[in-house]
């Protein structure tokens, strides 16, 4: 879908957020400042996130019930193992929210912006690791990919059509 993912009306969204888990800019921004203070304060109290993990936390002023943090790889041509670090931040994020009951669940196209991940290859990854799961995990009924922009969306598309 195209379109602000602190918007959805879904049981999760996932945060492609950085390793301290505070609030920056892009997507993590996006989320912390609409959510309020009591998103930052739950984040300070469960410290760092490293690189594909995920954490948890409540949404507090979001119409989502939870946001699902994950760090995404820095993209450094290839070379430092990121396509195995975003895999990894679609895996345990499903995992996190199969584990916490969670039904739906929106994901923005993580680390494609500021760290620099190529879309045309996040995008396929993305979808993949999501169709495993989903394979496995029998809460999720729904996962939405929230595409910020116009482009995004239509590499998103198109990756979902080669499949």
């Amino acid at each position: 879908m195209l379109g602000d993912i602190t918007k959805q009306s879904v049981d999760a969204i996932v945060n492609a957020a950085n390793t301290t888990l505070l609030g920056g800019g892009g997507v993590d921004g996006a989320i912390h400042r609409p959510a309020g203070p009591e998103l930052l304060e739950e984040c300070r109290r469960i410290g760092s996130c490293p690189t594909g993990e995920a954490r948890i936390t409540k949404a507090y002023r979001l119409p989502a019930k939870h946001v699902i943090h994950t760090v995404g790889p820095v993209w450094s041509g290839g070379k430092t193992n990121e396509e195995e670090l975003l895999r990894n931040c679609y895996r345990n994020s499903m995992k996190l929210a199969d584990e916490n009951g969670i039904k739906t669940i929106a994901f923005p196209s993580i680390g494609t912006g500021a760290y620099g991940f190529p879309i045309e290859r996040a995008a396929p990854i993305a979808l993949q690791v999501v169709r495993e799961n989903l394979e496995k995990m029998n809460r999720i009924e729904k996962v939405v990919f929230m595409c910020f922009s116009q482009y995004d969306y239509d590499v998103y598309e198109k990756s979902m059509k080669l499949k």
